[in-house]
């Protein structure tokens, strides 16, 4: 048993008793014996009733992150074996593990960890201070229950430098865990070949929560001309070229991502059709339009432009404006898909921005499909920021 344990307020641990997997620091009463940051211990709530065991950290507004509900359930080797287990077999179940998210935190009941597999490599994000404390016992178990699956890992390398770990009293980090190896890896997914760059890319190096979206435009773009907005690295605009399009542009303010896809292009042989430019997207959006350009799909895959509540509102403003302008440049009967990364633009919210956005280009919309993250990025329901991807397709269409 742990040694400490910590009393919620009455009335207090809402979250958790929905199902969530968070107490925050103004929900907790007392904490009744010794412990240091990130030690296991406890929770009860104002009346004694057993919660279950987390990992505690007094530097972080998250004062408890909950490893299991089972009061008095050792948390220990078994049961970490147990949870990664359990997150490769819906892997295997539920996407092609070439390359994929292994773990995703919370909606894994792992909290602050993050295993992403890159064909024969794992990058590991460590978020929490509890869980820090575990990522090498943990990389020894997912090496070893990978290889039982005949799926050998060349390395990990560890990417543990989001902002976020200052939150927790954490410094940033990354860097090899085991030999050194060529952080450069090529993954192939949908059928389209990527220098994936570990070391320096974006997140852990590559947006696999976009997989099966990334597959919907392929399906969808034969014989198109296509715009490609915030391409990053030319993931979209990479999988329209391998599905059929007559030409593709595909548009990103970091000269590095452009420099990556305009390699990626050359990589699948589609440097003749698919072209990068580097320019701020919402400088580019009107310009295009001044100059007549029309295209049959536009595809806008920004960045979170709101990382918390209290900047929603200027977040609306923005994908209202980006999907205004891309409206004006796709053609009658043309297609635009459109997507929001952060989990505070909720999917009621970002529809009505969106439908804001036609109505203010004097355009009708005609819904293709509506996705959400890939199914490697589980959406655990009442953890609400697992679900953070909203993705929409439409027909747009001048007004009849």
């Amino acid at each position: 048993m742990n040694s400490a344990c910590a009393i919620l307020k009455k009335g207090e641990g809402r979250m958790l008793k929905a199902g969530g997997m968070w107490i925050f620091d103004n929900e907790i009463d007392r904490i009744d014996g010794e412990f240091a940051n990130g030690d296991l211990l406890e929770v009860a709530d104002w009346n004694g009733y057993p919660m279950g065991t987390g990992f505690i950290n007094l530097h972080s507004k998250i004062r408890i992150r909950m490893m299991t509900r089972r009061p008095g359930q050792p948390v220990d080797r078994a049961f970490l074996r147990a949870r990664l287990e359990a997150a490769w077999e819906y892997r295997k179940r539920t996407v092609d593990t070439a390359s994929c998210r292994v773990v995703f935190g919370e909606a894994d009941f792992l909290p602050g960890l993050v295993v992403d597999k890159y064909a024969d490599v794992l990058v590991v994000q460590s978020l929490a201070l509890g869980i820090d404390r575990m990522k090498e016992e943990i990389v020894g178990l997912l090496r070893e229950i990978l290889a039982a699956d005949g799926v050998k890992i060349r390395g990990v390398f560890e990417r543990s430098d989001a902002k976020v770990r200052l939150q927790e009293g954490m410094e940033r980090y990354k860097g090899f865990i085991g030999p050194a190896f060529d952080t450069d890896v090529e993954i192939v997914e949908n059928g389209v070949r990527y220098q994936v760059d570990i070391l320096d890319g974006q997140k852990t190096g590559f947006f696999l929560d976009q997989k099966y979206n990334r597959l919907a435009v392929q399906r969808l773009c034969r014989g198109m001309r296509v715009l490609d907005c915030f391409t990053h690295t030319g993931s979209f605009a990479l999988n329209a070229g391998i599905g059929g399009a007559r030409e593709v542009l595909g548009v990103d303010a970091s000269e590095l991502a452009v420099a990556q896809a305009e390699k990626n292009a050359a990589l699948n042989g589609l440097a003749d059709r698919v072209h990068f430019r580097c320019a701020d997207v919402f400088d580019l959006l009107p310009a295009l339009e001044r100059e007549g350009e029309q295209f049959d799909l536009v595809i806008l895959d920004p960045p979170a432009f709101t990382k918390s509540r209290s900047s929603v509102k200027n977040a609306q403003k923005g994908y209202r404006e980006i999907n205004l302008r891309a409206m004006h440049l796709v053609r009658d009967k043309g297609y635009l898909a459109t997507c929001s990364c952060s989990h505070f633009m909720t999917e009621e919210l970002f529809a009505r921005t969106v439908g804001q956005a036609a109505r203010d280009a004097h355009r009708r919309l005609r819904q293709v499909e509506y996705r959400t993250q890939s199914p490697d990025h589980p959406i655990l329901w009442s953890a609400d920021e697992s679900y953070y991807l909203k993705f929409f397709i439409f027909q747009v269409c001048e007004e009849q």
